[in-house]
This record gives C-alpha cells, sequence and structure tokens, in this order.
C-alpha cells in the first residue's frame, strides 16, 4: 500500500501524484509499486526493498543523490494463541524531493503523524521529520518496555501458588521480547551516533538538539531493557525453584494422606483374614473395638504428621 502525504498551509493533506516535498508512506508493498515509486523518484528498488526483509540489519548509507536509514522498530504479534513483542525494520529515504518511509506493517509510530498527533510537523522539513520519527521510535520502546515490566508482574503473582509451567514460559517469552529490544536498541543507537558525524543531519542547530534528545531517549531504553533483562532473568530462576518447591509440597501431603489412609485399611485386612484365633474376633463387641482402634491409631497418626508440618 502506498500513501502519499504533504503539508500545505501547516495541514497535513493526502495526495493522489508524487510531489516535492511530499511523503510517500509505504506499507507492505507490492513489487509493481516498488517499481513505480522507484521509477518516479528515481531511487534503486533494491533499497526500496532492503527494510521489507524481517532480518534487515540496523545502519545508514549515504549515496549520490539520497541517504538510506534503517532502523529497527517494536511490534506486537499473536504467536500460539500469545502476544509477543518483536521488532521489525523501518527504511527512511531522504532525498531532495521526497521522503519515503518502507515498512512490513501500520505502525503506531507513523500512524501518530498521520493522525496529526506530532507537533510541528512538515513534510518539507526532512530531516526534523526524520529525527521526530526516530525519537517517536525510542518512546515507542520505552512504552513497550513499561508493558513488559507490567506483564511481568502480573505472571509474578500467579507464579507464587503455580505448579504449572505455563507462567515461566511466558516469562520466557518475556525475556526474549526483552534480548530483541536490546539488540535493536543498541543497533539503533550505532545509526544515530552515525548520524551526529553527517553535516546534512545538523544543518540546523534545533536538528542537533533534537538528535542529542533521540540519543539521549535510546540509551534510557537500552538502560531500561538492561535492568528488566536482569531482573526477569532472576525472576525465572527463582521461581522455577518455587514451581519445583510447590510440587515437592503437593507430593509430600499426598504421600501423607495415603499412610494415614492404609491404617484403617491394613487393620481392616488383617481381621478380614479367615484364621480361626484372632484378637477379640470373636468378642461380642469386637466390630466396635477394632473399628475405634483403627480411628484412633489413625487419629495419632494424622496429629503426628500435622505437627511435622506434613499437612
Amino acid at each position: 500500500m502506498i500513501q502519499i502525504f504533504k503539508t500545505e498551509d501547516g495541514v497535513l493533506q493526502r495526495k493522489d501524484e508524487i510531489t516535492e516535498g511530499c511523503w510517500i508512506a509505504m506499507t507492505n508493498p507490492t513489487a509493481p509499486e516498488l517499481v513505480e515509486v522507484s521509477e518516479k523518484t528515481r531511487i534503486d528498488i533494491h533499497h526500496l526493498k532492503a527494510p521489507l526483509d524481517e532480518e534487515e540489519r540496523a545502519r545508514i548509507e549515504v549515496e549520490d543523490e539520497y541517504t538510506i536509514i534503517v532502523v529497527d522498530i517494536p511490534t506486537l504479534e499473536r504467536y500460539q494463541e500469545r502476544n509477543r513483542y518483536i521488532t521489525i525494520p523501518l527504511g527512511i529515504i531522504i532525498s531532495r524531493e521526497y521522503l519515503i518511509t518502507i515498512c512490513l506493517e501500520d505502525t503506531p509510530i507513523l500512524k501518530s503523524f498521520i493522525d496529526g498527533r506530532v507537533r510541528d510537523f512538515y513534510t518539507y522539513k526532512k530531516t526534523r521529520f526524520i529525527l521526530q520519527i526516530l525519537y517517536r521510535n525510542a518512546s515507542t520502546f520505552l512504552q513497550y518496555l513499561r508493558l513488559i515490566d507490567r506483564k511481568s508482574e502480573e505472571i509474578e503473582r500467579k507464579l507464587h501458588i503455580s505448579t504449572q509451567n505455563s507462567e515461566l514460559i511466558d516469562l520466557l517469552a518475556l525475556d526474549k521480547s526483552l534480548v530483541y529490544f536490546t539488540t535493536a536498541l543498541r543497533s539503533n543507537e550505532v545509526v544515530l551516533e552515525k548520524m551526529l558525524r553527517i553535516e546534512g543531519i545538523k544543518q540546523y542547530p534545533e536538528d542537533q538538539d533534537l538528535l542529542e534528545d533521540v540519543i539521549i531517549e535510546n540509551k534510557q531504553a537500552i538502560e531500561m531493557a538492561n535492568i528488566y533483562t536482569g531482573i526477569l532473568s532472576g525472576t525465572m530462576d527463582a521461581f522455577a525453584s518455587i514451581i519445583s518447591n510447590n510440587q515437592n509440597n503437593v507430593m509430600k501431603f499426598l504421600a501423607a494422606i495415603t499412610i494415614v489412609l492404609s491404617i484403617p485399611t491394613m487393620i481392616a485386612s488383617f481381621y478380614g483374614m479367615n484364621f480361626e484365633y484372632i484378637p477379640g474376633g470373636k468378642a461380642p463387641f469386637g466390630f466396635i473395638f477394632v473399628t475405634s482402634a483403627a480411628m484412633l491409631i489413625t487419629a495419632i497418626t494424622a496429629l503426628i504428621f500435622r505437627k511435622k508440618k506434613f499437612f
């Protein structure tokens, strides 16, 4: 899908044709759409295709007529009936006439610009637009990291009484997401630091200030991801032991119940044998005596186990 936007009289307008100063937003474009944009903007089609590869690394390349920036952005996907956080590439190509964004799916980072939720946004101020995208990206990473933290706390509350592995599997998925985020943020950091050395990016003082804000926001996201990774790893180790201990307690309880219930069964079995001489076997109140004795021994055994905290 291709969407074309252009700021006119301070308002973002949707356009049908590619014109100078416009923003071309490409979301999972088809091959004919890639060819069309490549022909109209004179940008190599291979550079347009690159961000559509999920394994594409974050980088910045300066060509003769345009600059290519690829960064990793966070997204949420459904996998095996669970939500998981991953990263996908976002390509930004800036030329003298146009600014192009290419992504595999709709992202809230770009949607916030389309919906007019970003102040001081103009499609013809291409350098500032790029920095605003990168700032929103770092902020989105922080937002997703907070969601991961809240999700991990929710799972922890369940783990206190759990004897199953499903909660640990959920924590493992969150830990994997944090690994993806940490790797992506570090790759983005390299791109941002390289942008500091490109004179075209630092053309205006306010743009340089914004770039420094983006770098600070990205570093903060890296620190948060590292902290949450450490906490989550320790939590998984601790609760793996807790789950094992909970299972041991269940087995101990069942073993104690089995022993207590086996006492009256064993006594009844003795008196059910077909022998002539059984103590109290011919007594008038033999059944009551045997039953009472079995119940008494069972109660004493249960009290002993209770004091030993087997129950």
